[in-house]
């Protein structure tokens, strides 16, 4: 697991020096922030430790432990209690696990009733297609079954994904995960982003947006909000466990 610690040490570096990214993430924190409940907030696949800056008590996690996060687990098969958790949060985690579903039982089981998933996952729109399939380093496949995914299949990276995973199951296949998780109740679900997200690089890239257009790009996204179908790289989703 040394290459994948070596990536998160990268992250880390290009999150204290690139602004544009910061300013997005707390955006999105703030919208995580706004429909989280009171009490204890799981995070899996916490990476760079980017969240506790926004939330410092929560308990941060990913495949593998590094000095800024709290515990390794496999999202698969969390290390808690049955309902002792309020919130789960994954941002950008959905796409890269082997069975979405087997995560979404054991998140069932460890919620307490009335508790909550965030899931922050990239969006395939029209034009956010063109970008996941030939620049995202992680590739987009929309010709898969998300609920065949088999957990159980190894050597698989934790770095690896498939843009296209949330997008699938929570609008291709929404009534099929009705169907499937029957406990978990969908009770949120927004696209967003259209300008400023794809210009800013992510991780991987240099920002094409300068900070003085940050506030007009983000200006021009809430006009073009009725075009999220056609033009979003995001999606929020909110399950909230019955």
């Amino acid at each position: 697991m040394l290459q994948y610690s070596d990536i998160l040490y990268k992250r880390r570096e290009v999150w204290k020096s690139k602004e544009i990214l910061r300013r997005l993430y707390h955006k999105w924190y703030s919208i995580i922030g706004n429909a989280i409940n009171p009490g204890t907030i799981m995070e899996i696949g916490g990476g760079s430790g980017n969240l506790k800056e926004f939330f410092p008590d929560a308990i941060s996690s990913d495949i593998l432990l590094v000095s800024w996060l709290d515990v390794a687990a496999d999202a698969h098969h969390l290390p808690f209690k049955d309902g002792s958790l309020d919130n789960i949060v994954l941002f950008d985690v959905l796409h890269h696990l082997r069975g979405p579903v087997s995560f979404f039982s054991d998140a069932a089981r460890v919620l307490k009733q009335g508790g909550r998933i965030l899931i922050m996952e990239p969006y395939v729109s029209w034009t956010s297609s063109l970008v996941y399939r030939f620049i995202h380093s992680e590739g987009m496949d929309r010709n898969i079954d998300p609920f065949k995914i088999d957990c159980s299949v190894k050597g698989k990276s934790p770095f690896s994904g498939n843009q296209a995973v949330t997008t699938l199951i929570f609008e291709k296949y929404k009534e099929r995960f009705i169907e499937t998780c029957p406990h978990l109740k969908i009770i949120r679900q927004e696209r967003s982003d259209f300008i400023l997200y794809p210009l800013s690089g992510g991780f991987n890239h240099p920002s094409l947006c300068p900070l003085f257009m940050y506030n007009l790009f983000e200006w021009i996204e809430k006009l073009l909000k009725p075009l999220s179908c056609f033009l979003a790289f995001r999606i929020f989703v909110v399950l909230e466990r019955t």
